[in-house]
């Protein structure tokens, strides 16, 4: 993936009739923090007129600590791998690349999700694109997220304001595992990881990513609020 600039509400116009629009940006392979930024600008600056958008990624090589995150599950060594300190829920996680980022910056409120929809659907979509590769996979009460096996395949995490959410989930698909084996994953210690590579399934990042945006879409197409109409003068 190339580098792609971040878009932000004074670069990215959007209209503002359409309440079922969902916007999907793809953006290559982006720096962690200014996209941060981004996403937290458009939830802060959007209105009741602003489209819910997707934003589909990858990142260099980062570790993300959530809200509640622990010192005694950061990295054990030093391997350059920079650890930013963030606004989701949930404790480490790593981001590199040949991982799919998908970010839902959603207007909750409108479309009618709390929090545990949201993040079941999110699962939802996963599971059902690995059982389109014949891989069966399951979500846990107790620890969010997507798992083959024992191993997971798929973390998320969402912050949540004023009524509308982002950040989003992470899915493994060809890339480096190791700095998994540095941290306690999602604040699990000995938690295996997976990847759909190691899975048998050939598809590229990019191709998985547009696999996982369609189920997605699908899936939050149930949820759509309806289309306002323009009133119009006699």
């Amino acid at each position: 993936m190339e580098q792609t600039r971040i878009p932000t509400p004074a670069t990215a116009p959007r209209p503002r009739s359409d309440h079922s629009q969902l916007t999907v940006r793809k953006l290559g392979r982006a720096d962690y923090t200014p996209t941060l930024q981004a996403m937290q600008q458009l939830t802060t600056e959007r209105n009741d007129d602003t489209p819910d958008e997707i934003w589909l990624l990858e990142h260099p090589p980062v570790y993300t600590l959530g809200l509640a995150g622990k010192d005694e599950h950061l990295p054990r060594i030093d391997s350059g791998i920079p650890v930013v300190r963030i606004d989701r829920g949930g404790q480490i996680t790593y981001h590199g690349p040949g991982q799919v980022v998908v970010y839902l910056l959603l207007d909750m409120k409108r479309r009618g999700l709390s929090v545990r929809p949201l993040v079941r659907l999110m699962e939802q979509a996963v599971i059902d694109l690995l059982a389109a590769h014949n891989v069966a996979a399951v979500y846990r009460a107790d620890a969010p997220g997507v798992y083959v096996g024992a191993a997971k395949i798929a973390a998320l995490g969402l912050r949540i304001r004023r009524g509308c959410c982002y950040h989003g989930l992470a899915l493994n698909v060809a890339m480096d595992l190791g700095p998994f084996r540095d941290i306690n994953p999602c604040g699990y210690e000995g938690l295996d990881v997976t990847q759909t590579r190691d899975l048998g399934i050939a598809d590229t990042p990019d191709a998985i990513g547009g696999q996982l945006i369609e189920h997605l879409t699908r899936l939050l197409a149930a949820t759509a609020p309806p289309t306002r109409q323009a009133h119009q003068d006699d």
